[in-house]
């Protein structure tokens, strides 16, 4: 029983991974851009077992600005000729937060540095800040605590969509998404000192083909992005 969980659960990531590859990330740009925010998203890593302010602010100004950049600006929103998708279709299955729920997230986001600009005490809930670096302090725990309610607000509301373990599988490839990301995409940038902008996909076609013939092992092939 626990093996079939741990397998289920594996599987789930599995997939996960998979469509978010093929359907999100057909641009060589924004994967470039991915694999610049996975490098500095480590350090994040890294920084915030000793300064927990500091790596929410590397994390949401270089981090997620380079990531979403990448989504925003440069990947491609039309029809999806690779995946024979509409952009409406990818929009409504992502698994993740879309286009109109990173919107919300990133309000939230640039709302937070005004509001303890405005209110240093944040109306009496916290110390006040009497410096810029005090300020910035604020800023990055009250980002950090944003990053955290983000991650646990869409695994429920996985759970109560689809299940549990969709939402905890989702929580894991986020957290391990930089680790992937560079597996995926450090070849990213070679690509495009070669004029290439948009990843041919090949091996996404491959694998559909693969999956058709009854064989489907999507993450075998993803790293030939």
């Amino acid at each position: 029983m626990k093996r079939s969980a741990v397998k289920e659960f594996l599987q789930t990531l599995a997939t996960q991974r998979w469509d978010d590859h093929r359907y999100y990330h057909q641009s060589r740009i924004n994967q470039s851009l991915h694999f610049i925010s996975a490098i500095s998203f480590l350090v994040a890593y890294a920084l915030v077992f000793v300064d927990p302010a500091s790596a929410a602010l590397l994390a949401w100004c270089v981090s997620m600005t380079t990531r979403q950049a990448g989504h925003f600006l440069f990947e491609p929103r039309g029809y999806d000729h690779v995946n024979d998708a509409t952009d409406e279709y990818k929009e409504a299955v992502k698994v993740g937060y879309n286009i109109q729920r990173k919107i919300v997230l990133l309000s939230v986001w640039l709302a937070i540095p005004l509001l303890l600009w405005l209110q240093p005490s944040l109306f009496g809930l916290i110390e006040p800040s009497t410096n810029t670096k005090e300020w910035l302090h604020d800023v990055g725990i009250a980002w950090f605590a944003l990053g955290v309610a983000g991650l646990l607000f869409r695994v429920a509301q996985l759970w109560v969509s689809q299940s549990l373990l969709a939402g905890l599988a989702w929580m894991s490839k986020i957290l391990t998404d930089p680790l992937h990301d560079i597996w995926l995409y450090h070849k990213a940038p070679l690509y495009l000192l070669r004029g290439e902008l948009l990843d041919p996909m090949h091996h996404v076609q491959h694998a559909q083909h693969v999956q058709q013939s009854g064989h489907a092992e999507p993450e075998a092939d993803a790293q030939k992005a």
